[in-house]
């Protein structure tokens, strides 16, 4: 029998009871409930803070929460003190528990993400109150204090990603759900980090949906594994918390056309380890403070100890793991209606594929500079019988013609047809994760044609563009009304040269309609940004504004 550190088991149901119920006087100790996954209930001193609940199949019925959470009471769940969602990913932003179980008015702790995506969508979930965060400053929240650290870049989530580090004054838990940053001495800067929650397994759909030979497959999966659990073990060694829980994944695969994608017999090919892997790895290199939680578990995380109590017993958890294929065939029989109806939902020929993708793909194709000019090639996307060119070196999308191509990407026209109905602004976190494709590509990896999948409006497009822009030797210029100044916006990287208008010495980026005064560089909509401008000399040395000297 697995030694899961220091567990106990209570008495069946117990962790389901508890949530919301201090087991003893809450001034001591800081309660920490899995509900799976990277979902979290942590409360402390009376205030409760509820990360990432995620019950719903995701990714076109691809993914479950493993192991199941099912049996969680979601109205235990529906009043939290604040809710926390770090990215938009669809294992993280569960859209109907939210919009089914969660009280409306309770407060939405934002990341500070370079677009308003997530407060957007939680709006129109009817959520109405939203505590703004600032990256890496601490806001107190009651009796808690909280820093989320935001992920800027457009390769983060779904254009942005974030972690949470929450206090009360006594411990610290972080929980870093998919987030990699960088810099951790922000992390460390109010104390040590008392329980730490991280990813140890990949999400990702490569090597396996990629026609590689067999063994290039299997290299390429043992690379992708170990590369997951060296990453997670970094993060411990760099953080030297006292107690590590390995959370955020996997995800388990229920429907029979990718059942066998799960990792049933610890297979070092396969890129989805679970948590008992990473425990292990971390026992084996001599690193105390593993624990393992599982739906419903209960932690009890005081400034001595971190004792987790299971619902299930010890030899139930043990069977989840040392049985793994047995436990998730059963499963997948309590939730075949599930996948029947996902499946059944799938509908083809309502549109004109070329004609709507041609509508979609080319205005952003005509603005994606540096996503044309670092692609230069042809995407070919086959959809059910139609293949479709993206031409990144023409700019426009168009029927394929038999000429070479850069990446391939073979996906059931259902699917695709969903996206464009649904409106569906990044594919790579609806389609792509889905795994229900397969790609072939010629040459090495190139993120930009993932980034242009996640990039599917001219909000999120203008963004990447400008990041990417920012990332060349030197920074693009625009010059206009008299004045000189970077060409992409302080606020989204809007491109000023195409949506940028000036009236009265007042700047207005249409993308998103801030403005800016020229002659001080003032935002005129929020505080906290700056635009270096500065005016253009005359031939004479004169300084010129609006077409005039001074």
């Amino acid at each position: 029998m697995a030694d899961w550190g220091r567990c106990t088991r209570g008495p069946p149901g117990l962790a389901i009871r508890a949530v919301g119920v201090p087991a003893r006087d809450p001034t001591d100790t800081m309660r920490v409930t899995s509900l799976g996954h990277a979902g979290l209930l942590v409360e402390s001193l009376g205030a409760s803070i509820m990360c990432d609940p995620w019950f719903s199949p995701a990714f076109f019925g691809s993914w479950y929460p493993f192991p199941s959470n099912a049996d969680i009471d979601p109205a235990l769940l529906s009043r939290p003190t604040y809710l926390y969602i770090s990215h938009l990913h669809l294992d993280h932003f569960d859209a109907p528990f939210l919009t089914r179980h969660v009280d409306k008015s309770t407060p939405v702790i934002l990341p500070e993400h370079p677009l308003p995506l997530l407060e957007t969508r939680m709006r129109a979930l009817g959520f109405t109150q939203f505590i703004k965060t600032r990256h890496n400053v601490e806001h107190e929240l009651g009796p808690l204090t909280v820093m989320v650290t935001s992920l800027a870049e457009p390769s983060d989530g779904a254009i942005g990603d974030s972690s949470i580090l929450i206090s009360d004054g006594r411990v610290r838990l972080l929980n870093l759900n998919d987030a990699r940053p960088i810099d951790l001495e922000p992390l460390l800067s109010g104390g040590p980090i008392d329980a730490l929650f991280l990813q140890y397994s990949g999400a990702i759909w490569y090597p396996m949906v990629y026609d590689f030979p067999p063994r290039a497959k299997e290299a390429w999966g043992r690379k992708k594994r170990a590369g997951g659990l060296a990453r997670a073990q970094r993060y411990v060694e760099g953080l030297s918390p006292r107690f590590v829980v390995p959370s955020a994944g996997p995800a388990c695969f229920l429907d029979p056309d990718l059942f066998e994608l799960n990792d049933f017999d610890n297979d070092p090919s396969n890129s989805f380890p679970g948590p008992d892997v990473f425990l292990a790895q971390l026992e084996e290199q001599g690193r105390p403070g593993g624990r393992l939680m599982l739906p419903g578990s209960v932690g009890e995380l005081t400034a001595d100890d971190f004792t987790v109590t299971h619902r299930l017993s010890g030899a139930e958890v043990d069977e989840i793991f040392a049985e793994k294929r047995a436990y998730l065939l059963r499963y997948q029989d309590r939730r075949r209606d599930d996948i029947a109806r996902e499946r059944a939902s799938w509908r083809e020929g309502q549109v004109d594929v070329l004609a709507e993708l041609q509508r979609l793909f080319d205005p952003l194709l005509a603005e994606a500079d540096h996503i044309c000019a670092a692609i230069d090639d042809v995407v070919l996307l086959q959809v059910g019988t139609v293949a479709i060119a993206i031409d990144f070196h023409e700019r426009r999308t168009r029927p394929w013609t038999g000429e070479s191509w850069m990446y391939r990407f073979r996906v059931p026209r259902a699917l695709v047809e969903r996206c464009i109905l649904d409106r569906v602004e990044d594919w790579t976190n609806d389609l792509f994760l889905s795994f229900r494709f397969t790609a072939s590509r010629r040459g090495a990896y190139n993120q930009h044609v993932f980034i242009f999948f996640r990039c599917l409006t001219r909000e999120r497009l203008q963004y990447a563009e400008g990041r990417l822009s920012e990332q060349g030797p030197t920074p693009e210029i625009w010059e206009a009304g008299g004045f000189r100044m970077p060409r992409r916006c302080p606020h989204a990287k809007g491109d000023l040269a195409r949506f940028g208008v000036i009236e009265d010495g007042i700047l207005t980026c249409r993308v998103h309609n801030w403005q800016f005064e020229l002659a001080t560089g003032r935002c005129l909509t929020s505080e906290g940004y700056h635009l270096q401008a500065v005016p253009v000399e005359s031939r004479d040395g004169a300084s010129v504004s609006g077409g005039a000297a001074e």
